[in-house]
């Protein structure tokens, strides 16, 4: 996704993130959870992390204590105004955010330990440039299945088609040949269920899942997909998520 998609979601929604009324069930455990817990443990008050696609900073801002310094990097400038401004309201001092496009970080070689990313870019090869010998990557990505009916009422959507292979088999195969050594991959299926269409169409508004999302354009699709998705408790979204952690050799 651009930079300028993301700051066209910033302006219109601030740094609150995703937005629709919904409730989640996750049958395997929550991604995000397991990917929080995979960070933390490498956190060292020596470590110095980076984060690729720092969003609006609230993750990193919650890392921060258990690290040495963290460098958050994200190709939108709206979002890293937002980081930097909630950085400076919670005091912390050992995170540095950065308008910066992950894939020419300019960062010198062998400057991390740790780099991580959160549906963020992940060019392998600069992040294995920037990283110390033994140091980790971490990365939470989309998986081919993320809400594939949607997707196929619609035509089109994040990753539709793209895929040759599982997604995290994508990325485990592209990690080797940048190389790295894999060392943990796991697919996580879960579900949503939003309260109501309106609760859906606002979730599409603010997330990249149609980086061209109109709500007008879009409402016979959408519709018709609240139509046969609907449930007792609510329009039903499966999700797909993979979490991938490799070293460098």
């Amino acid at each position: 996704m651009t930079g300028s998609f993301y700051d066209n979601i910033a302006k219109k929604f601030g740094a609150s993130g995703q937005q629709g009324q919904r409730s989640t069930e996750y049958p395997v455990g929550d991604p995000e959870k397991l990917f929080e817990q995979k960070v933390l443990e490498l956190g060292r008050k020596e470590t110095i992390a980076l984060d690729a696609g720092c969003g609006s900073g609230g993750f990193t801002l919650r890392m921060a204590p258990h690290f040495q310094r963290i460098i958050g990097i994200d190709s939108s400038g709206e979002r890293v105004t937002q980081a930097r401004a909630e950085q400076q309201a919670q005091g912390i001092g050992n995170v540095q955010f950065e308008r910066c496009v992950a894939e020419e970080s300019g960062f010198a070689p062998a400057t991390f330990e740790v780099v991580y990313s959160r549906r963020g870019p992940t060019p392998y090869r600069e992040f294995h440039r920037i990283l110390k010998a033994g140091g980790h990557i971490l990365h939470i990505g989309i998986g081919e299945k993320d809400a594939w009916e949607l997707k196929r009422i619609f035509g089109r959507g994040q990753g539709f088609w793209e895929w040759k292979t599982g997604a995290l088999e994508q990325a485990e195969e592209q990690l080797r040949h940048a190389g790295f050594q894999v060392v943990y991959g796991q697919k996580f299926l879960y579900d949503e269920y939003y309260a109501s269409y309106h609760d859906l169409d606002l979730f599409l508004q603010s997330v990249p899942i149609f980086e061209d999302f109109d709500s007008e354009q879009d409402r016979a699709r959408l519709e018709a997909y609240a139509a046969t998705s609907q449930t007792d408790k609510g329009i039903h979204l499966p999700r797909h998520r993979f979490v991938v952690v490799a070293v460098k050799s």
